[in-house]
């Protein structure tokens, strides 16, 4: 009598395994960088909210993460309606789009490190009131106010396209939502701290996309 021998994850579907690698070490290292800042100023503000906007939206980004880090590990080994990868998904053409997304996953998180080095002490995970870091503008920031957010939202497409289920879908629309909302409360923040100076880069750069030629803002 012979026996079925199961494949690993990373045959059967290589691509919901490049998101899931990229996800946690994208959070992994995003929460070594959150301790490492808490550690060098011995204060909790640039890793904890203070701002009463970006509190409000803590309460939603905090669970937003823990399912985008768990949906598609849960998919690698469920079988249940709305958690797995549904049957059209990993048929036909879509397959080699999925594919390709999660190439794309790969990218976007080898990107968003060279720009986390590129902001070194400057990074902070929430606004800090008073605070005033340096204006970094080289790199991606050459013509992109907001790279990390916009590699953010690329990875997040990712794991959408290779985990098409509503639960991800969702997930991927609300996060949409919070990086708009928190790349306008940044500007504003930089905006008052570094003056013209940041007013001049915001005419000449993009929010997550780089300006059309001669387009302003």
């Amino acid at each position: 009598m012979s026996r079925s021998v199961r494949c690993p994850p990373f045959v059967t579907d290589p691509a919901l395994v490049a998101v899931v690698a990229s996800v946690w070490t994208y959070w992994f290292i995003v929460g070594a960088m959150s301790w490492r800042v808490r550690r060098r100023t011995r204060r909790l503000a640039g890793v904890v909210p203070e701002q009463t906007l970006e509190r409000a939206m803590w309460l939603v980004w905090v669970p937003l993460v823990v399912m985008w880090m768990a949906l598609p590990m849960a998919a690698l080994h469920s079988r249940a309606v709305g958690l797995a990868l549904p049957a059209w998904a990993g048929e036909g053409g879509y397959a080699v789009v999925r594919g390709v997304a999660g190439a794309l996953a790969v990218v976007a998180l080898v990107a968003t490190i060279e720009c986390w080095k590129r902001m070194g002490r400057s990074w902070r995970m929430a606004v800090t009131p008073g605070e005033r870091t340096e204006l970094v503008t080289t790199g991606l920031y050459r013509a992109i106010r907001h790279p990390i957010y916009a590699l953010s939202i690329l990875l997040m497409a990712s794991t959408a396209v290779v985990l098409p289920t509503p639960p991800m879908i969702a997930v991927a629309l609300v996060h949409l939502t919070l990086m708009i909302i928190k790349a306008r409360n940044e500007e504003r923040h930089l905006l008052a701290t570094h003056g013209d100076a940041y007013a001049a880069y915001l005419a000449r750069t993009g929010r997550f996309l780089p300006p059309l030629k001669g387009a302003r803002e």
